[in-house]
């Protein structure tokens, strides 16, 4: 009965307190998690009725000079083809995408200097030029506050920096010595100070993980009030020093969308890739624990599998932006309908 007590409180107070959360992790039971589900769609509802959006996500390059130790493109991994798409791919696949229907694209990409700030800023504004009403997003790593300032000013509405972690001892377990948890968190406060619909977001099941570092991550989101928020399992890469290790729980994942819904109403919540790689059904399941944003994906499909992330990486089917209907039914299936328009954040 407590834990049901407690999601209640969460609902109607939007917080709890960080033991509140842990226990809330450490006991939950599917009922719990089915009545965390039940009230986080009555949140979404009310905010933003029945839409899923759908955004264009191209993934620009796996070249990365970070070496994290869960990540399939880090810059030890010498069995990576590597590749990055030039500013003539990006564009046909935008334009492919907007005659699709899509008003939102997203770019993400491994973290090196093969796109300079003053290239991401003249492609920002191409793409803005010539699909003017599209929303765009950019997933492409930590940059000094001038290199956002100048990204803003090109013309990005959205930054997606996911913090993987909250906890700082955790956070170094799983990257290495180069890469702080403290620059990690700067470059998510530069991006709020600089008026970016912001993201963050963590995964589910990493080694080392415990219900009270899950909970830290719930603070986290909590205070920081995110306007994207994405969360997936941990899937491991053969090819990591992680890659050993299982994989996260998808029932764990779902119960936490559902606590980010509760928490923030009008969060911009993805069903992501990685949900629906570990389960076949795990796009509707996001979405009937709260979610409401889905990215397809229109990456040049000669590419697709080369942005192996993780093992067994969906990126064909419903996961494909060329496959709309399947896409459409797979919403509809969970009771919602399939929106392609800019799909902005709205605050209470």
């Amino acid at each position: 009965m407590v834990a049901f007590q407690l999601v209640r409180q969460l609902a109607q107070q939007r917080s709890l307190p960080l033991p509140s959360y842990a226990a809330l992790i450490a006991h939950y039971t599917p009922d719990v998690a089915a009545y965390a589900a039940q009230l986080a769609r009555e949140k979404r509802r009310q905010v933003y009725g029945d839409v899923v959006f759908v955004r264009g996500l191209m993934e620009i390059s796996n070249i990365c000079g970070n070496d994290c130790y869960y990540c399939g493109i880090r810059k030890s991994n010498t069995h990576c083809r590597r590749y990055a798409l030039s500013e003539q791919d990006i564009m046909a696949c935008c334009r492919q995408g907007y005659n699709l229907g899509f008003r939102t694209f997203v770019l993400q990409g491994g973290e090196s200097g093969v796109y300079s700030v003053e290239r991401i800023c003249r492609l920002v504004r191409d793409i803005k030029d010539a699909f003017p009403g599209c929303a765009l997003t950019l997933s492409l790593g930590e940059y000094p506050y001038a290199a956002y300032q100048a990204m803003r000013q090109a013309g990005v509405d959205r930054y997606l920096l996911r913090h993987e972690t909250a906890n700082a001892a955790h956070y170094a377990m799983l990257h290495p010595p180069s890469m702080h948890y403290a620059h990690r968190m700067r470059c998510l406060d530069d991006l709020k100070a600089l008026g970016f619909q912001a993201g963050c977001g963590f995964m589910v099941g990493t080694p080392g993980q415990t219900p009270d570092i899950l909970a830290e991550d719930l603070k986290f989101v909590e205070q920081y009030a995110p306007e994207m928020c994405g969360i997936g399992p941990f899937i491991p890469h053969h090819e990591t020093p992680l890659g050993h290790c299982p994989a996260g729980s998808v029932e764990l994942t779902l119960f936490l969308l559902s606590l980010v819904r509760l928490m923030h109403p009008n969060v911009l919540l993805p069903a992501t890739t990685a949900l629906n790689t570990l389960a076949t059904d795990g796009r509707e399941k996001g979405i009937l624990a709260g979610a409401n944003v889905v990215m397809p994906n229109l990456s040049p499909p000669a590419q697709r599998e080369k942005y192996s992330l993780y093992d067994n990486k969906l990126s064909t089917g419903a996961e494909s932006a060329h496959h709309l209907e399947a896409l459409r039914q797979s919403i509809a299936a969970a009771g919602c309908r399939m929106v392609m328009d800019r799909g902005d954040y709205l605050p209470l």
